[in-house]
């Protein structure tokens, strides 16, 4: 090993190889990123500046969009690069920094989702006491703990690819660098960073999911109590638009690392995280501007002042 040179760049082979499907995918990756990134900017100036929606509901909803900004941004430039550039490398360091901003924002997203779930649980379950729980203290330690979870996940995930060796290979066969993606590459033992990437994904992800689904039994199981129908309805309309966001962010999730690993389903791991990657970021305010009524109200009167 000591005779092989050290690779310091990786190829990333991205979607496609062909030059014209290469422009059409880097305009409609570009639209996307750029209405992601204005779509939920607006969410955040919306919520800060209109004083009727400085409630725990908002915000946490504008830190999840902060998070779905800087999630979309880890991956989305990059490809976009490689998508128009002759050459489409990346290099170590820029690859593990990719992987550890991937970690943090995705495990802080993850939370935040939990801490909303929460808050919806408190307002459907226990109305009486929501003022008395959800206080802006209670809800900056909920924030804070998203995270300071995703950088202990970084710690727990990045901390042990410094001591990695590459000689071999190159090649990435995805348009970002993954994990799993990397350390296959890796020349050096890997199996406790597999062993770290089970704990972690054990640890917080079904942490965070189960502390969802609980949040969610109970709150079906409540609606379900209500006896009137318009009453039903008013209680679900409140949570409708974080249950849709959850549905979408977790069915991905699963249909990515939950198919089976080989050659044949290379292009579906492809596809499918494009899913999770680049257009949940680009769901979430919308679905919330549709489904929100006091969102939706607000954004209408703005446009229409500008108008």
């Amino acid at each position: 090993m000591k005779n092989q040179t050290t690779i310091t760049e990786f190829i990333l082979l991205g979607l496609s190889s062909d030059p014209q499907v290469q422009l059409l995918l880097f305009l409609v990756f570009l639209v996307i990123y750029g209405t992601t990134v204005i779509g939920n900017t607006v969410i955040i100036f919306i919520v800060k500046t209109e004083s009727t929606l400085h409630t725990p509901m908002f915000f946490f909803l504008s830190h999840l969009a902060l998070v779905d900004i800087c999630y979309s941004s880890v991956t989305v430039p990059k490809m976009l690069e490689t998508l128009v550039a002759r050459k489409k490398s990346i290099s170590l360091v820029g690859c593990i920094t990719q992987i550890l901003f991937f970690i943090h924002f995705a495990c802080t997203d993850i939370f935040l989702l939990s801490a909303m779930a929460y808050d919806r649980y408190v307002a459907i379950c226990d109305p009486l006491h929501y003022s008395i729980v959800m206080t802006k203290r209670m809800c900056g330690k909920l924030v804070s703990g998203a995270w300071i979870t995703g950088l202990f996940d970084v710690m727990l995930n990045g901390l042990p690819l410094i001591d990695l060796k590459f000689f071999r290979h190159n090649l990435i066969s995805h348009y970002t660098c993954e994990l799993p993606a990397l350390l296959r590459l890796s020349c050096s033992e890997t199996s406790t960073n597999y062993k770290l990437i089970l704990v972690s994904c054990f640890l917080l992800g079904f942490t965070s999911f189960f502390l969802t689904l609980v949040s969610y039994i109970y709150i079906i199981r409540t609606i379900l109590k209500i006896q009137s129908t318009k009453g039903r309805s008013k209680a679900f309309s409140t949570c409708s638009s974080h249950l849709i966001v959850v549905c979408v962010f977790y069915l991905s999730v699963f249909t990515r690392y939950f198919q089976p690993h080989s050659e044949s389903f290379i292009n579906l791991d492809k596809v499918s995280s494009i899913q999770y990657l680049i257009l949940n970021p680009l769901l979430n305010p919308i679905i919330y501007s549709l489904k929100n009524k006091e969102l939706k109200i607000i954004l209408q009167k703005r446009f229409e002042k500008r108008g």
